[in-house]
């Protein structure tokens, strides 16, 4: 997208938002849907955290949705990206050993996980092999 299509398509959108804000009824919907998908889109960028895929930046996905609308947002997404970037900086400088070491730590989240929901189980009927010790502890799945 061109620079100027992507500046006029901003001011189109503060227009937009503008006159909605004229109107409290319908600005206090257009936050509070802001407000629920933001936090649901954050809510599920967290739990896919541990396992491999783009769960941070479903975080920061959030967070940005949020930071439209919310003040607290904007400073929270600011601090945890600073905060995301020192860590992964500090991350490549260590030795192979503690990468290793996390990586077998987040392994044993993703299985312990699946094991606890079921997934274990379930992926276990499918190719016929099913010792009672893959059955979530709680029941799930099973």
């Amino acid at each position: 997208m061109s620079e100027s299509k992507y500046s006029e398509l901003k001011r189109r959108w503060a227009r937009w938002r503008d006159r909605l804000r004229e109107r409290p009824v319908m600005n206090s919907v257009y936050r509070v849907a802001v407000g629920v998908v933001g936090t649901l889109v954050f809510v599920v960028g967290v739990i896919t955290i541990p396992y491999p895929g783009p769960g941070w930046a479903i975080v920061f996905l959030g967070l940005g949705i949020l930071a439209t609308e919310f003040r607290t947002a904007q400073v929270v997404l600011h601090y945890a990206k600073v905060r995301y970037d020192k860590v992964m900086a500090w991350f490549v400088r260590q030795h192979i050993a503690v990468k290793a070491v996390s990586a077998l730590f987040t392994a044993a989240v993703v299985v312990l996980s699946l094991w606890g929901l079921g997934a274990l189980f379930w992926f276990g009927d499918l190719i016929g092999f099913e010792p009672p010790w893959l059955k979530s502890p709680i029941g799930l799945g099973s």
